[in-house]
């Protein structure tokens, strides 16, 4: 019950989050949001069918904050470009 309640309230507070922005680094810090509220509810699961529900969720929202940030500044990069011709 406790792990649900946490998967609920980590959820909720990063849905009503705002990141604000100059406009340049918008992908990077959105994807970076959602990779790390994807990451750890699927690390909070994985983690806790061995008993380290938390640990789980820690590794996994900084797995997934990390591979979106990635993800996001490549596609920032993209956009710069584009906007440039």
């Amino acid at each position: 019950m406790k792990f649900a309640l946490f998967c609920t309230l980590l959820a909720g507070a990063t849905l009503f989050s705002g990141c604000a922005s100059d406009g340049s680094t918008v992908n990077t810090k959105e994807k970076a949001v959602m990779g790390g509220m994807g990451g750890a509810i699927i690390g909070g699961v994985i983690g806790h069918q061995s008993g380290r529900g938390l640990e789980g969720a820690a590794v996994g929202a900084a797995a997934g904050a990390a591979a979106g940030g990635v993800m996001g500044s490549a596609q920032d990069e993209k956009e710069a470009t584009t906007n440039q011709r």
